[in-house]
């Protein structure tokens, strides 16, 4: 099944009886599709053709001195219209040898597997031993009375998954920068993964600046950091202050990650994530080259294909993966809706206590036509990435989000928390938790 683009297309010239009947066509291949779609549970990617259409413009991406004006959460359209076509043309990390790398294969699955009750090794950290843990995070200090969700390991089905040893990990940290780069989930990880590494580091030998976008753990004695970068799009948006990003329209630069890649390009291992954000309606393009404010809008699958394909030239233009190891974390799963697991129940993950059993499972969390896309991305990048598939283990942790065990700016009110319906947190991972075993699948590969 295609994945590409079909929203909206150059006007076309023809007689009027044949521009109808394009019409009529069009509408009802669109109107089947939206019905596939939503039969498998993920109604707002629509998926385009491109063999609808006759020519579309390739963008060379990441040009210096690209765009006039910087894109702020204080920046508008000028104007809206229908998404253009325009492709990225991205470099070919294969273009000398005139054929595609196939990625290394390991000789056992790793992300193919079950989660198994351990008590004995888990948690590998506690909650209230680290003091950089994230109140959005921290469910046992906001409530969460059950701890089961701390103590499950992750089981490959044909081998072991490398068991975590902090020292040996500051070792292949020493003297680098680590960096995770993403949105709001790839921030839970950078957090687990500080938590899993501070306790071994002397109170006056350790540090944390915050920098707004960026902000850095730093550890004397390995001369290393471990820092996370705010870009919940990859390429440059009107949501890149960390802070202030929850606006009405969302605009990205779909041709640039000049702007973060300026932050990231110096750090020795890059861990990356985006998905959660291209699924919060249709997004606005500004394309570096329009000068007069006027945006494009496409859906959001078809959107991050565009800053995929951004992402993808900088690391196939810029990374020697002698020198430089880069990681993309796959789409983390959400568990809104209980009846996807226990038909007839109407709830969502709060009050979940134990792992779906069911091998394979699959809800709506996940969207397939997405996972295609990014895979169809990272497989041109061959050796240049190493991808962390977190999707399918992650399904099974219905127990793992934090549900009304939180705060987030404020914590939640008698009535709020009397209300799990509404404002169970069932996207962010408590921890200890899941997210730790995301980062032993990075120390595995590292």
């Amino acid at each position: 099944m295609s994945v590409t683009p079909r929203w909206s297309r150059k006007k076309p010239h023809f007689p009027l009886l044949a521009l109808l009947f394009l019409v009529f066509i069009t509408s009802s291949i669109l109107y089947n599709e939206f019905r596939i779609q939503q039969i498998h549970g993920s109604p707002d990617h629509g998926s385009a053709s491109s063999t609808q259409r006759t020519s579309f413009a390739f963008v060379k991406p990441n040009l210096p001195n690209g765009a006039s004006e910087v894109l702020d959460r204080f920046r508008s359209c000028n104007s809206t219209k229908s998404y253009s076509g325009k492709k990225i043309r991205w470099a070919d990390p294969d273009a000398e040898s005139g054929r595609r790398r196939s990625t290394r294969q390991e000789s056992c699955d790793v992300f193919s597997g079950k989660w198994v009750f351990d008590n004995q090794s888990y948690p590998l950290y506690q909650e209230s031993d680290c003091p950089y843990m994230s109140d959005q995070l921290a469910c046992h200090k906001h409530g969460r009375s059950d701890l089961q969700y701390q103590y499950w390991r992750w089981q490959p089905h044909n081998c072991n998954l490398k068991r975590w040893n902090v020292y040996e990990m500051w070792e292949k940290l020493r003297g680098k920068r680590l960096m995770f780069v993403g949105d709001s989930l790839n921030r839970g990880q950078w957090i687990s993964m500080v938590c899993l590494l501070q306790s071994v580091i002397p109170a006056d030998k350790k540090s944390m600046t915050p920098n707004a976008q960026l902000t850095i753990f730093r550890a004397e004695e390995y001369n290393a950091t471990v820092e996370f970068l705010w870009a919940p799009l990859l390429v440059e948006s009107n949501s890149d202050d960390p802070v202030n990003h929850r606006l009405a329209e969302r605009i990205i630069r779909p041709d640039s990650v000049l702007k973060h890649s300026s932050q990231w390009e110096h750090a020795d291992i890059l861990i990356f994530n985006s998905y959660l954000w291209w699924r919060q309606g249709p997004v606005k393009l500004l394309w570096s080259s329009e000068e007069n404010g006027a945006c494009e809008e496409l859906d959001g699958v078809g959107a991050m294909e565009l800053a995929m394909g951004a992402w993808a030239d900088w690391v196939a233009s810029k990374v020697n993966p002698r020198k430089k190891r880069v990681f993309f974390v796959t789409m983390s799963p959400t568990h809104f809706w209980s009846q996807e697991w226990e038909p007839g129940s109407e709830g969502n993950c709060h009050n979940q206590m134990r792992p779906i059993t069911t091998e394979g499972y699959w809800g709506s969390g996940s969207d397939l036509p997405t996972m295609r896309m990014v895979d169809k991305v990272l497989s041109r990048l061959g050796s240049k990435v190493s991808v962390i598939n977190i999707t399918q283990l992650s399904e099974y942790r219905k127990d793992g989000h934090p549900s009304i065990y939180r705060k987030f700016w404020e914590t939640l009110s008698p009535q709020q928390l009397a209300n799990p319906a509404s404002y169970s947190d069932c996207i962010h991972w408590c921890l200890p938790g899941v997210p730790d075993v995301w980062n032993e699948l990075i120390f595995h590969f590292l």
